[in-house]
């Protein structure tokens, strides 16, 4: 019998070949750059989750990396049997699994020594795969011979509010699952069984891929497996909005090309893709596109934020996971057809909120459209900071009431071929705007990429040479985003191209606290 780590137990719920590929040829896995950031915040997450449980510290924390699993399983018995403080990362050795418990704490029981379990996610909710989760530790440590006398799982409460100084008292909330984990023994030996006997078979179970791969995680080993299956010429994957009742209709039916895709299945912006997608033909409104926007007058502003979000806050008054702007890009056009562009970047580390509010205030005028492209993401930042900051309501609410969404007029309006089924901005662009691209930008070229160096350039360590390398692509990068804004306002708006690049008048340079 192989020795499975509770991770590979969860990898086998999620699909056998994963479990296969982890045990055999962990070379193959290719984890993203969000799966590898998820890996942080955990990591994050349960560092905070030691201080909130053992506020004292006179816990312990097993350290199976410097220890060894022998050695951390032996300390865990030991602590178990004697300690009457909290356990950070106990292991357990049973039944043919391996296992290592966040947290566990003492409790009082009448027939002796006995522990809560307690399972820290990053989540803001308990998923599905965390009752998975909990039911194979609690398993394995009872297995093990330990006293579990209830079981949780600790999520993030979003709606808490950071009071500063350090203090995290309330980011997590415990949902209580004894009951529904110790009624699931025979379901876990199942699993057990089950895994055995996939990791004993010579070769990789014969499993295409599917939604499976993405559910509940990202799997490291869908570029493996997407090389063994043939490519779809038009994968229907391009149908914008494909809900699951549809995937499941398609896969009974065996259907995974848009051409074999019955048009009674589809609604009828789906059939409008399909359709110029086959035909190789563009969908362009023109006159109705034109019509959508002459309605604004000028000036004529186009604005895009850029925002971070920590799972564990770090300034006084946020919450977790709340998008918080460090930045933005302001282009504004008069109607003699002159561009000039604002800006804002904080890369300071310090809350970039007030200063970055008061400044877009200041930038946007007190009259004119302000188009975004999908203008809830916008519209929420504006309404948080004028709810963080009463004395800004007025002037930030009234911005609100000037936003007008360019997403909605072009996925009215216009489709092409190349978008995918996709209305992003960077799927129209290059069919509205072929010669803007996002490839001309170095480092920073996506608002994921936006966030990784926002969190590099406020590290203390951070070098000033690198810090202003990250300045100037983070600048370049939500420029181009607000001046792809101009460009799609002009080509559905059949305006006149805005002044050249040299000849705009830049009147801002980014304000750094």
């Amino acid at each position: 019998m192989r020795l499975l780590s509770k991770s590979r137990l969860i990898a086998f719920r999620q699909c056998p070949k994963r479990l296969w590929l982890e045990v055999h040829r962990p070379d193959l896995r290719e984890d993203s750059i969000a799966t590898l950031a998820s890996f942080h915040v955990g990591h994050q997450v349960g560092d905070i989750a030691r201080r909130i449980y053992d506020p004292k510290g006179k816990g312990t924390v097993i350290d199976v990396k410097a220890e060894g699993y022998d050695g951390a399983i032996a300390r865990t018995e030991k602590l178990l049997a004697h300690s009457r403080q909290p356990i950070f990362e106990a292991g357990f050795r049973a039944a043919g699994g391996l296992a290592f418990a966040d947290v566990m704490l003492p409790e009082d029981d009448a027939g002796g020594r006995a522990w809560r379990m307690v399972e820290v996610k990053s989540s803001t909710s308990v998923k599905d795969y965390h009752r998975d989760d909990v039911a194979v530790q609690a398993f394995i440590a009872r297995a093990a011979g330990v006293k579990l006398k209830s079981v949780a799982v600790a999520c993030i409460d979003s709606s808490w509010v950071y009071p500063g100084g350090e203090d995290y008292r309330g980011l997590l909330k415990e949902t209580e699952l004894s009951e529904e984990t110790f009624a699931r023994n025979d379901e876990v030996k199942d699993w057990m069984a089950g895994a055995q006997n996939v990791v004993s078979q010579p070769t990789e179970p014969a499993i295409g891929v599917g939604p499976h791969c993405h559910i509940p995680f990202d799997c490291g080993f869908c570029v493996h497996c997407n090389r063994a299956t043939p490519p779809t010429e038009h994968p229907i994957d391009w149908l914008p909005h494909l809900s699951t009742t549809q995937r499941r209709r398609l896969a009974e039916l065996g259907v995974n090309d848009l051409r074999a895709v019955p048009d009674e299945l589809l609604n009828g912006k789906q059939r409008l893709v399909k359709k110029h997608t086959l035909n190789k033909t563009v969908f362009f409104d023109a006159a109705g596109a034109a019509a959508d926007l002459v309605v604004h007058d000028f000036p004529a502003y186009f604005l895009d934020f850029e925002t971070i979000q920590f799972a564990v806050p770090i300034w006084k008054g946020t919450r977790p996971y709340q998008q918080i702007p460090f930045q933005f890009s302001l282009h504004a056009l008069s109607k003699s057809g002159q561009l000039s562009e604002s800006a804002f970047l904080d890369l300071s580390g310090h809350d970039p909120s007030e200063s970055l509010a008061r400044t877009l205030i200041a930038a946007c005028g007190v009259s004119g459209p302000i188009f975004v492209y999908n203008a809830g993401f916008e519209t929420a930042r504006i309404d948080e900071l004028a709810n963080r900051y009463p004395d800004l309501a007025r002037p930030l609410l009234a911005l609100n009431a000037r936003v007008v969404d360019l997403l909605p007029i072009v996925r009215r309006r216009y489709y092409h071929p190349i978008q995918r089924g996709s209305w992003s901005i960077k799927a129209v662009l290059p069919a509205a705007v072929p010669e803007l691209t996002y490839d001309v930008l170095a480092g920073v070229k996506d608002g994921e990429a936006a966030m990784a160096a926002f969190c590099e350039a406020i590290q203390p360590g951070t070098a000033e040479e690198r810090k202003s390398e990250i300045e100037r692509q983070l600048l370049a990068y939500c420029r181009l985003d607000t001046f792809a804004l101009v460009r799609l306002w002009q080509f559905f708006n059949r305006r006149h191209e805005p002044a050249p690049e040299g000849e705009r008048a830049r009147n801002a340079t980014p304000r750094n606290r």
